[in-house]
């Protein structure tokens, strides 16, 4: 298992997409697939306020991923950031929200700000998996001030929807370019892989 998307049968060990694609990432997992009514739970937290929702996904990832947090041992939680024109519009972050949490439950230390959107992208949701890539490419930098936390760490990068990987390799190779040891992610849901 590498991104945590179901497979056919246990005989397959990696989804159609990791089988078919280097990621930057070294493991992952998400809570529940991207199906009712979990999509329509995560799209109330994302675009109607629901922040309250926030807590108990990560109450769930602090249950559910506590085998993985102990073995993959990670030394700081990053959300995926917003580009802040979207922040400014929607008011919050939601996987920032989850991250939080997250840290308060599990006492690993979080940092909302290290990691940022530097550049404006179209919503991948629209785009195919070669559209994403491209979409999503250089959108991430680390602030300078905060470089130095980043160096040889174990990171664990939140995110709501885990689809293609796109989002979070690129945030995961940006990682590792400045330092970062290895990168793992959780997520609220997750596409089917087959």
């Amino acid at each position: 298992m590498k991104c945590g998307k179901p497979v056919r049968s246990e005989e397959q060990e990696y989804c159609h997409d990791c089988a078919h694609t280097e990621h930057y990432f070294a493991q992952g997992a998400a809570l529940w697939l991207h199906q009712e009514p979990v999509n329509l739970s995560v799209y109330q937290f994302k675009f109607h306020n629901q922040r309250v929702f926030g807590r108990y996904y990560a109450e769930e990832m602090a249950k559910h991923f506590r085998a993985e947090l102990l073995r993959w041992k990670p030394q700081i939680i990053l959300p995926i950031p917003l580009h802040s024109s979207k922040r400014r519009k929607r008011g919050y972050n939601q996987a920032a929200i989850v991250a939080g949490a997250l840290a308060e439950l599990t006492g690993i230390a979080v940092d909302v700000h290290l990691l940022k959107r530097v550049r404006g992208t179209a919503p991948q949701k629209s785009l195919n998996p070669a559209e994403r890539k491209k979409n999503i490419r250089a959108a991430f930098s680390v602030r300078e001030e905060g470089r130095e936390r980043l160096a040889g760490k174990r990171v664990l990068l939140i995110d709501d929807i885990y689809t293609t990987g796109s989002t979070i390799d690129e945030a995961a190779r940006t990682l590792k370019l400045f330092g970062a040891e290895k990168v793992f992610y959780l997520a609220i849901s997750i596409g089917q892989g087959y």
